[in-house]
């Protein structure tokens, strides 16, 4: 893949956040969101708090970093997996702003998401997606299978 050696996983400092924001609070790029309520709100206010509990006080449950292109640091997206303890699973997140979709970041951070969680020792690692997101047929490409289905979810997962 041709941006393979251009992707990166950064470790956003809080200063960063902003584009955490952005990506959120972006119609476009939150659309797969719908059946969710769509765009997310992260004030400002909200992140410090949200900043500990993801990056300092991990404590081994959450992993969050950026997508980026090259190393200009571009922003183009983020990645992550936290421990659900309602559902005992780890649950993986992938979000591309919308400008920089149809490029490869959504494959390429997936695969790196998925080589830092095998490193930290998780076995399986899952996602719920909208049935009608794209990110379905991107996620059973990159080695997901489809654990359940109904017409609005489907769960996928992946042995790492």
């Amino acid at each position: 893949m041709e941006n393979r050696q251009k992707i990166r996983l950064y470790l956003p400092k809080p200063e960063d956040l902003w584009f955490r924001r952005s990506l959120l609070a972006d119609p476009e790029t939150m659309s797969y969101n719908r059946a969710w309520d769509g765009t997310i709100s992260f004030p400002k206010e909200h992140w410090d708090e949200w900043y500990t509990r993801w990056i300092r006080c991990a404590d081994g449950k959450r992993f969050y970093r950026y997508i980026t292109a090259d190393r200009s640091r571009i922003f183009v997206g983020e990645t992550a997996y936290h421990y659900d303890p309602e559902s005992g699973s780890w649950l993986a997140d992938v979000i591309i702003h919308a400008r920089y979709r149809g490029r490869g970041y959504g494959r390429e951070g997936l695969r790196l998401l998925c080589e830092a969680a095998r490193r930290n020792g998780i076995a399986v690692l899952k996602d719920t997606i909208a049935a009608d997101n794209p990110a379905v047929r991107l996620f059973l490409q990159e080695g997901f299978a489809v654990e359940s289905m109904t017409d609005q979810i489907v769960t996928v997962a992946k042995k790492l």
